[in-house]
């Protein structure tokens, strides 16, 4: 299935799943059993609800570091709930630049950006070796139809991928973006029942620049001056958040 450089081809995850033996029907591996089961669409269903969601699920195979999942104007046949590993969103404009839109870790939600004109409006790649269980938007969207409560998971969930977008886009320093990405990797690790304070950032210093819209080298110099100041340790990846309660203050100071 993977071309040349190693990416899979711009086609719908569930040409993979008709065809990749890697992609297929996970109902020898119940929504109900599974450790994300609290973070992803099912959490709210119950025993008979999450059975029938369980009929519209394909686990993916292993998907490598550097791999996509969706490519800008691929069609929305399919969404993708994050099993393992993460992924980077991001688009390149006329000149060749590459803009990151976002992150998504296990239990997390991506492809909603294509209900609008159907085609998906970004790129999608593996950071790490990952894994997805890939969802037939016609499938869950005609669930929420029938169900409300799969309904209003579906509405929090594009409500706190608004927010984050919007979190981006406010006019804040560079302490405070960095201070607010790494407050919002805490939280959304925490959630998954690890540490809050301990961990692996699978992201370049370059990406979280891109995303955050600062120069690469200020990451660098801001994480350094985090660590002088008693907030953070950083060793490579690995990053401790010391002092979490001061890096929160810094993270909302402006928002009132």
């Amino acid at each position: 299935m993977s071309n040349a450089s190693g990416v899979i081809p711009s086609n719908a995850m569930s040409t993979l799943a008709q065809q990749n033996p890697h992609f297929r029907k996970r109902s020898q591996i119940a929504c109900s059993k599974c450790t994300l089961g609290k973070l992803c669409l099912v959490r709210n269903l119950d025993e008979d609800e999450t059975e029938q969601f369980e009929n519209i699920v394909n686990k993916s195979r292993p998907i490598h570091a550097g791999e996509h999942i969706f490519r800008i104007g691929d069609p929305l046949d399919c969404i993708a709930a994050v099993r393992a590993g993460c992924f980077k969103s991001y688009v390149i404009d006329k000149n060749g630049e590459e803009h990151v839109l976002g992150f998504y870790l296990p239990g997390e939600i991506i492809g909603f950006d294509a209900i609008d004109g159907k085609t998906h409006k970004a790129n999608v790649i593996a950071l790490d070796t990952s894994s997805v269980c890939g969802l037939s938007f016609d499938s869950v969207a005609d669930m929420a139809r029938q169900l409300p409560s799969l309904q209003e998971e579906l509405f929090r969930v594009m409500s706190a991928q608004i927010s984050e977008l919007e979190s981006n886009a406010a006019d804040l320093s560079a302490e405070e973006r960095i201070a607010r990405l790494l407050c919002s990797l805490s939280t959304r690790i925490a959630r998954r029942g690890y540490s809050p304070t301990e961990f692996n950032l699978s992201m370049s210093r370059r990406d979280i620049a891109s995303n955050l819209r600062l120069a690469t080298e200020t990451i660098s110099r801001v994480l350094a001056r985090f660590q002088s100041a008693g907030l953070i340790r950083v060793n490579r990846k690995k990053v401790e958040l010391v002092d979490l309660d001061k890096l929160r203050e810094l993270a909302h100071r402006d928002t009132g």
